[in-house]
């Protein structure tokens, strides 16, 4: 009988713990994401000449928002033409290139050395892409950079 009288309140004390697990208690947030978007490289390096006779080489990657398409947009298909070599898949790429390279020329060889000045470069392409480009950048990364 004193068994009985035990395992009664041991009974209600898991079914309240399972109630308050599954009802009450509140669902973990799913943890988001860090970089929110696409990472899309452009695969050919760009070669800009800089103020004072100094050259740089760089590697330039997008952040891409999610919902955008233009970066797959251009594969695939019998019709579709040969994309030159060190060319991506992005329908727009050769206007990307082309402000990007157009916002590194004759810059200050400091504007990429300098961590506040590629932070200001940064900022400035991204300006340029949003502003010409269809493509929905979120962020601009210069992925290597050599300042000669």
């Amino acid at each position: 009988m004193k068994k009985k009288l035990m395992i009664v309140p041991l009974i209600a004390l898991v079914a309240l713990g399972g109630a308050y697990k599954f009802v009450l208690a509140k669902p973990k947030a799913e943890a988001k994401p860090k970089v929110d978007g696409t990472v899309y490289i452009l695969g050919k390096e760009f070669l800009v000449n800089l103020t004072g006779g100094r050259f740089a080489k760089l590697t330039v990657a997008l952040v891409i928002d999610p919902k955008d398409t233009a970066a797959t947009a251009a594969a695939g298909g019998e019709a579709a033409p040969k994309v030159p070599d060190g060319f991506g898949t992005m329908t727009q790429e050769a206007v990307v290139r082309d402000i990007i390279t157009n916002d590194l020329t004759d810059a200050k060889d400091t504007d990429l050395i300098n961590r506040k000045g590629r932070v200001k470069m940064k900022e400035e392409i991204l300006k340029d892409l949003r502003s010409h480009t269809d493509v929905k950048v979120t962020d601009v990364l210069f992925t290597d950079v050599t300042v000669q």
